[in-house]
């Protein structure tokens, strides 16, 4: 059974969550099964993290590498309780970058 994809209204919870934690300058947007978290530019952006759905209720959490690929982390939680231990065990991934 395929997994189910990401829904635009994901995105916007995650949003909601990262602008709680006060990360304005983070956006998000859905990508097939995925919620990726980037900054920066538009045109260029700067990908910080990704979540993949796993289940209907499940996601696990991706991290950007300095090269731009995907780094599994093993993390696998429902959305909202990723992006709070994104955000207080990972804040370097987070962080604003140039």
């Amino acid at each position: 059974m395929p997994k189910p994809p990401a829904q635009p209204f994901d995105a916007q919870g995650v949003a909601r969550c990262l602008a709680a934690y006060g990360l304005d300058h983070l956006r998000t947007r859905k990508y097939g099964g995925f919620v990726v978290l980037e900054s920066g530019p538009e045109d260029d952006p700067i990908p910080h993290a990704r979540l993949r759905r796993d289940t209907v209720h499940l996601w696990t959490l991706e991290i950007a590498t300095h090269s731009g690929r995907w780094e599994k982390t093993g993390l696998r939680d429902v959305r909202d309780k990723l992006i709070e231990l994104l955000v207080t065990t990972l804040p370097w991934i987070v962080a604003p970058r140039e």
